[in-house]
């Protein structure tokens, strides 16, 4: 290898061995402190290739032994050794160790440095500058290290960040929602995570990017591996205007439980998580449910109530989920104080001025044709002295007009009077 010194078992030039993964860095002799993180960070990057994500039992030791520590524990196993992990299964230990052996014999981890540094990427781990704090809160379940694409900082992005998610078989009306949602988050300065699969999860993408937004794809598949492929050039885009990151290293395929596995990413990384079309059993309410444990605000778009797409979401708001129907909503649950959105109501008319003496009178003439002042008085219940007072009133506001002694709403009479007459 060249412009790097060699791993752990091989001979820097000087002839001074290096130990368990550290690296000198531009041919300069790296300090204590520095080689230590920087072993650290090597050793989570093969992990990557040893554990699979949400490993709760490999989080318990990686948080007892440090990520090297828990590599030579791996190797230990492998010679032979006993009781290395005590209370872990045999059956997963063996596959640790195996996953290891084949990760040593394909030179990983240097081999999925070098990929994810071809595509302009990174590797974040749990003590840099750039890993979120908020993912600490999944415990033994936080991610070993996170492999990143996009010009981005990742910490920054997701203080400030909404996760988007829904049915990959939606609608017409969940994609319109999925859309203007995410673009109206977008234009008001945060960043809208979501899984990049088809359905919602593409239209939130495609909204925020429409807007020149920023947007966070988190993938159950390695970042050089776009995965659906349909998606392709939609995850090329976000790449190059937003973030990629998976848990997986370079190369991977997802399976079903790394989708699964993948939502707790997407609910710990934001300050809340929108469910736009979801049915009874979907991987976006796994994702809401994940949010809930975690403390972060979980809301929904309601649906139409004949429709199986909107069950699950229905269902969600139910339970503890806080109905939203745009940006505004969804900022006043998850934004500073004093981000509230705008109070809604109906279209004020020029009757709802009137005072209830004038619309008493207002309401007591017909629809169509005329009347006189005394059947408006006897029809509303007022006197004709106060009636016709009343009346001359409301024909300097253009709500009357008076024609051979009778009278008769104009337009703006009629206007909003539909109640009265037995609509709704």
């Amino acid at each position: 290898m060249t412009g790097e010194a060699p791993t752990d078992g091989e001979r820097a030039p000087d002839g001074e061995r290096l130990g368990d993964g550290e690296r000198a860095r531009d041919g300069e002799r790296l300090g204590d402190g520095d080689r230590a993180q920087d072993g650290e960070r090597f050793a989570r990057a093969e992990l990557t290739r040893v554990v699979e994500p949400g490993d709760e039992h490999a989080g318990r030791w990686l948080g007892r032994y440090g990520a090297v520590g828990f590599l030579d524990r791996i190797r230990a196993a492998a010679d032979g050794g006993d009781d290395a992990f005590p209370g872990t299964g045999a059956k997963r230990v063996q596959g640790w160790c195996h996953r290891a052996a084949q990760a040593a014999a394909d030179a990983a981890p240097e081999r999925d440095l070098d990929a994810v540094a071809a595509l302009g990427g990174r590797f974040v781990a749990p003590g840099d500058t750039e890993w979120p704090r908020q993912l600490d809160d999944l415990g033994d379940a936080r991610p070993v290290g996170l492999w990143v694409r996009g010009p981005a900082d990742l910490r920054a992005w997701a203080l400030r960040s909404v996760a988007v998610v829904g049915a990959r078989a939606c609608t017409p009306y969940g994609a319109h929602i999925a859309t203007g949602l995410a673009s109206g988050l977008a234009e008001r300065g945060w960043v809208v995570v979501s899984g990049a699969a088809f359905g919602i999860d593409g239209a939130a993408h495609r909204g925020a990017l429409a807007v020149h937004g920023a947007t966070v794809a988190v993938l159950a598949c390695g970042v050089d591996t776009p995965y659906p492929r349909g998606h392709a050039g939609l995850i090329c885009r976000i790449a190059e205007q937003g973030l990629v990151l998976g848990e997986l290293p370079p190369g991977s395929h997802p399976t079903p439980a790394r989708f699964i596995l993948r939502n707790r990413v997407i609910a710990a990384l934001t300050r809340g998580t929108v469910v736009v079309e979801a049915e009874y059993r979907s991987g976006s309410l796994v994702t809401a449910r994940a949010a809930q444990r975690l403390g972060r605000h979980t809301m929904g778009v309601p649906g139409p109530v004949t429709s199986g797409l909107s069950a699950g979401v229905h269902e969600l708001l139910r339970d503890t989920g806080t109905l939203v129907t745009d940006a505004a909503e969804v900022i006043e649950l998850v934004g500073a104080i004093g981000e509230l959105a705008p109070a809604r109501h109906g279209p004020v008319l020029p009757r709802d001025f009137l005072d209830p003496d004038c619309t008493r009178v207002l309401d007591a003439l017909p629809a169509h044709g005329t009347t006189t002042a005394q059947d408006i008085a006897l029809r509303g219940g007022t006197t004709p002295d106060e009636t016709v007072a009343r009346l001359y009133e409301l024909h300097s506001l253009g709500f009357v007009e008076r024609l051979d002694g009778r009278w008769r709403l104009t337009n703006t009479g009629r206007s909003g009077s539909n109640m009265r007459r037995g609509g709704t």
